[in-house]
């Protein structure tokens, strides 16, 4: 028998439900599709994992800006201002210090409202709450933006010019999502939405991974690598700067290439690396709760 044979025998045993030596069993035939659900549950939980890490840190991080700012706020206290930011308050410059108590209030608004945003019940059970929250959302980006630029290039602050340059690139990304993300709703392409909403999140949110980013290394290492404290310069917060806009978008490129198109294999490998990235982050969130946020809050 010739190998010809052999392939129209093999065909013949495999439309009875055998193979050429052995039986094709059901559970041979669920393997593929088995192994898809197991990627796809893993790629779900490693997801959800990195969603209550990240909420969770954004929480404790308004908590930090609710107690120390909003609670001088209360006090009539403008000093809170200079305790952790240089320049926080500037005699003789109202705009300056209007626009750094504005920044704050928006930053608080953007932590507080952005997880919501990302909580599928809260989109399926009020829509209208959720539409309403994503123009205050994307209102309250656009606005830190601008302040931000005009913090960072008129009044002045820590850093030097290649931080400024990653600080402005931040910027430009959260207003160019959100626009972005405005017109793919308007246009009701929600899968269009859904992706420049999340991108959006994630650039916003720019602040908040820079200061889990930084915690995470002095707590790895126990002391400042690659910059100077003093000065606030050096080339790892050169890199932390254009890192905290770039490689988390790179993360969820990755992650949204699994999910539409990765193989089993894909989706397992990038579940154990977002696994991975949020376990880190967890750390980080841990350190600058330890060693930033609640030192502070105890003041």
């Amino acid at each position: 028998m010739d190998s010809s044979d052999t392939r129209v025998l093999q065909r013949e045993s495999e439309s009875r439900g055998t193979t050429v030596g052995r039986p094709l069993t059901a559970a041979t035939r669920a393997v593929p599709g088995t192994e898809r659900r197991r990627g796809d549950a893993s790629l779900t939980a490693a997801a959800r994992f990195w969603f209550v890490v990240t909420v969770v840190g954004q929480l404790l991080f308004a908590s930090y800006i609710t107690v120390l700012y909003g609670g001088g706020a209360m006090r009539g206290d403008v000093s809170v201002l200079d305790r952790v930011m240089p320049k926080g308050h500037v005699p003789g410059d109202p705009v300056g210090n209007a626009t750094i108590i504005v920044h704050l209030f928006l930053a608080l608004v953007i932590m507080l409202a952005g997880a919501l945003q990302l909580v599928p019940s809260v989109r399926r059970r009020a829509p209208a709450l959720h539409r309403w929250m994503g123009r205050s959302y994307i209102t309250a980006a656009l606005l830190a933006s601008f302040g931000g630029l005009y913090l960072v290039w008129v009044r002045g602050t820590v850093g030097d010019v290649a931080q400024h340059v990653g600080s402005t690139l931040n910027a430009s990304l959260i207003v160019l999502f959100g626009v972005l993300a405005w017109r793919s709703v308007r246009a009701r392409d929600f899968a269009a939405h859904r992706r420049w909403a999340l991108r959006l999140f994630l650039v916003a949110s720019g602040v908040w991974f820079f200061r889990i980013g930084l915690m995470f290394t002095l707590l790895i290492f126990q002391r400042p690598v690659g910059f100077d404290p003093k000065t606030f310069t050096g080339p790892f917060l050169t890199c932390l700067t254009f890192a905290e806009s770039l490689f988390p978008l790179m993360v969820l490129e990755g992650y949204l290439w699994a999910q539409e198109r990765a193989t089993a294999p894909g989706r397992v490998t990038m579940a154990i690396c977002l696994g991975l990235l949020a376990s880190a982050m967890a750390v980080g969130v841990f350190a600058a709760m330890i060693g930033m946020w609640l030192p502070h809050m105890r003041q």
